[in-house]
């Protein structure tokens, strides 16, 4: 038998093996997101996260409890769909399909909308979370924790050292000039959305109000990124480390650059041949250790301690790179709102113990 402080549940089109890390256990963690509906039966939602008390969950339960609902929402995990083309995608009646999307929709695991097309509007489905937690711990336990969420706009950086290609771009247009570093310091940066770089680093700093009364249980940053390649390349590598106080707290491996479909808040602007959304990454440190999307990181000794929160300071540096020493130099692009498929700047979440 099992026991773990929460159950973290999610499908999409690959088959991994269950891993615990922490007291927690993954299930094919999505890798997109959308805002999630503030539905009857969950208690918090949190980065598309949907969290729902172990008592109040039947909807949820009774919508994921069929292998065509579960088929459905990888379908639209990978893209919005009208019902035709999930009817279609599935070979199954139209009749059949709509039913079962209302089941989710009704779930709050599917949001349903209007878009123009070539005759009038036509209904479209798109997944509203990318993740569904059940949590197993008591309501007086929740209730002992308080969350600090703080997000940095992309083009708020401190400080950079980035090679060619690079450039930033905004929701309305480029800033500055495309492989020219200079164009880092244009007095309009404070607007990007999009910021890339073949090599080098990007840094920023995160305000932090001392909480005398309070301990830190955990520390985390996501962002979406993904690798850099003139116009894209959705196979070409890239180690991207993140650094927080100067401390190394792990590197992930991008696939690529992406550019295979458009963004979701991709603006109408940005061409379809350039990179078009990235992945949306989380590194979390706690006094057990660093993570990245809730797997521990190996041959690192990291730990909250070591980072030296709350010093004279009071700032936290971040830091997004590629190492010298590095397998695959292949780049960097940082998306914030507006950009990509995840409406979200650098996002920083401290969790504390009060």
């Amino acid at each position: 038998m099992f026991t773990a402080v929460k159950l973290q549940i999610a499908l999409n089109s690959g088959s991994e093996v269950p891993r615990r890390a922490f007291g927690e256990l993954f299930l094919n963690p999505f890798n997109r997101i959308h805002k999630c509906a503030k539905v009857w039966y969950c208690w918090h939602v949190d980065n598309g996260i949907l969290v729902l008390d172990p008592t109040m969950t039947a909807e949820v339960i009774r919508a994921l409890n069929s292998t065509l609902r579960r088929r459905i929402l990888t379908l639209l995990f990978e893209r919005e769909m009208n019902i035709n083309q999930i009817s279609d995608q599935l070979a199954i009646p139209q009749s059949t399909c709509a039913v079962n999307v209302q089941l989710l929709e009704k779930a709050g695991l599917v949001r349903t909308f209007q878009k123009p097309a070539s005759k009038g509007l036509q209904k479209m489905c798109t997944t509203t979370c990318r993740q569904i937690v059940l949590t197993l711990n008591d309501s007086e336990d929740r209730g002992a924790r308080n969350t600090i969420v703080r997000e940095m706009p992309v083009g708020l950086f401190f400080d950079f050292d980035v090679k060619p290609s690079c450039g930033l771009a905004s929701t309305e247009g480029l800033i500055g000039y495309n492989d020219q570093p200079e164009s880092f310091l244009d007095t309009h940066r404070a607007k990007a959305s999009l910021a890339w770089f073949a090599d080098g680093y990007i840094e920023y700093r995160f305000p932090f109000e001392r909480h005398l009364n309070s301990r830190m249980l955990s520390i985390s940053f996501s962002a979406e990124i993904c690798s850099e390649f003139p116009q894209h390349n959705d196979s070409w590598p890239s180690d991207i480390t993140l650094w927080v106080n100067g401390q190394d707290v792990g590197t992930w491996t991008s696939p690529g650059d992406m550019g295979d479909r458009r963004g979701h808040y991709t603006p109408k602007w940005w061409e379809d041949y350039s990179t078009q959304y990235g992945f949306l990454k989380t590194w979390t440190i706690t006094e057990q250790g660093c993570m990245i999307d809730g797997v521990a990181v190996k041959n690192t000794t990291v730990r909250l301690t070591n980072l030296k929160i709350g010093e004279p300071g009071g700032f936290i540096t971040v830091r997004f790179g590629i190492k010298k020493d590095a397998e695959y130099h292949g780049g960097i692009n940082i998306f914030g709102r507006g950009f990509g498929n995840y409406d979200q700047d650098i996002r920083m979440v401290i969790e504390l113990a009060i």
